[in-house]
């Protein structure tokens, strides 16, 4: 055992003390604690009788050997490398012991718990979460008018996540106008994936013109670029990148980091696959508005939009000659994102419900005529139909401030 972790297992000890005194109950339901063991022989004649107290005196026994395999189990989920130890234990240990379902049931609690505040591991894997049960549930109460996106994220990223070893890294890439959900999926996503979210050490998040900003530093930033991601890579079994205003990356940095999304099968290098790349761009946003304004033009409703038709017509447009990094990058012609992720433009209801929960996220009161009052706020186009929101559901939480006392 290492001396640097020795306080903090003593730590864990502490909380196992508490495991450790465990009351022991008498026939007659009436609870006795272990130090009453301390009391001396018990005459016949007593309250417990002979019988009892040689009972008693078992079940303490029991506690003592129940209390070290607690200990072992919990010594095997917060330091893997020791479970050896336990497994040695366990083959001179009594047929057939295993750990109460409850007691084992509260241990993966504390376990977790401890977690919470470092690693429990030199790698940090059991900071990983990967909650995808929690990201479909959370997309679908907090996502609203993005049934393309829900669908090809969810499905996406759990067959990416179930797969032993996946032939190349999964890429999306979010298209559609500003405020439509983009980021709020990319963050939603890291906060699922992984205990720390977008703090985690294996999430990095690089913005455009905030970390790029400059064309005359390309070669610097793309050295600083490929060697954030290498150390990443080293660090992460599994590792999430977003590139937020991705359309106004320049070609080369996108080529400069083609080698860590393309298939990979040199087994001499660092494992590239276990980690998923999110482009964010405002590119295709027009594109998807026409196709969802033809549709209610039509009468049909947004649902009936399928993904295959507006994928195809994404690609069409980001292949088109133009100032962006997509047509003069290598990423398209090799086919090295897996899905366009269309984000279409929210209607009147959507931002009333963005701004539901707004003020359910400040735990402010709130009614349809407040709702209604934040939806009028936002610009609303075309000019004739009035149909979507300009911004989206951005500014929404920004605008529920005229509500406050």
């Amino acid at each position: 055992m290492g001396q640097g972790r020795l306080p903090s297992r003593l730590g864990l000890a502490l909380c196992l003390l508490l495991l450790g005194g465990w009351r022991v109950l008498g026939s007659q339901g009436t609870a006795r604690g272990p130090w009453e063991e301390e009391q001396g022989p018990v005459a016949e004649g007593g309250p417990w009788g002979r019988a009892k107290y040689e009972a008693v005196r078992k079940h303490l026994g029991a506690v003592s050997a129940l209390s070290k395999h607690y200990w072992q189990y919990l010594v095997c989920k917060v330091w893997q490398e020791d479970c050896e130890e336990e497994k040695e234990e366990k083959s001179h240990s009594r047929p057939g012991w295993t750990l109460p379902l409850v007691g084992q049931n509260y241990l993966e609690i504390l376990s977790a718990w401890y977690c919470s505040f470092g690693k429990c591991c030199e790698t940090g894997d059991c900071r990983i979460v990967n909650n995808i049960t929690g990201l479909e549930a959370d997309l679908s109460g907090q996502l609203h008018g993005q049934h393309l996106a829900k669908e090809v994220v969810i499905r996406a990223v759990h067959e990416f996540l179930q797969s032993p070893r996946p032939e190349k890294p999964l890429v999306l890439s979010f298209h559609g106008w500003s405020g439509t959900g983009k980021n709020f999926v990319a963050r939603m996503v890291a906060s699922h994936l992984y205990r720390d979210g977008m703090k985690s050490e294996c999430v990095r998040l690089f913005i455009s013109l905030f970390h790029f900003p400059h064309h005359k530093y390309l070669d610097l930033y793309k050295a600083q670029l490929k060697k954030q991601i290498s150390e990443t890579l080293q660090v992460c079994k599994q590792s999430l990148f977003i590139f937020d205003e991705a359309e106004k990356l320049h070609f080369s940095l996108l080529d400069a980091i083609k080698p860590f999304m393309a298939h990979y099968d040199n087994k001499g290098q660092v494992d590239y696959q276990r980690s998923i790349f999110l482009f964010l761009s405002n590119l295709g946003g027009n594109t998807i508005n026409e196709i969802a304004l033809d549709f209610w033009r039509a009468g049909r409703v947004r649902e009936e939009i399928s993904m295959e038709f507006l994928e195809q017509q994404l690609r069409l447009e980001l292949q088109e000659p133009a100032e962006n990094g997509y047509a003069r990058s290598h990423l398209l012609k090799e086919n090295l994102i897996d899905f366009f992720v269309p984000f279409l433009p929210l209607e009147y209801h959507h931002v009333k419900l963005c701004a539901r929960d707004a003020f359910l996220a400040r735990g402010l009161p709130y009614s349809e005529a407040a709702l209604d009052e934040v939806a009028r706020m936002m610009v609303f186009v075309p000019k004739e139909e009035k149909l979507f929101s300009a911004q989206g559901c951005k500014s929404v939480s920004q605008r529920i401030n005229y509500f406050l006392p």
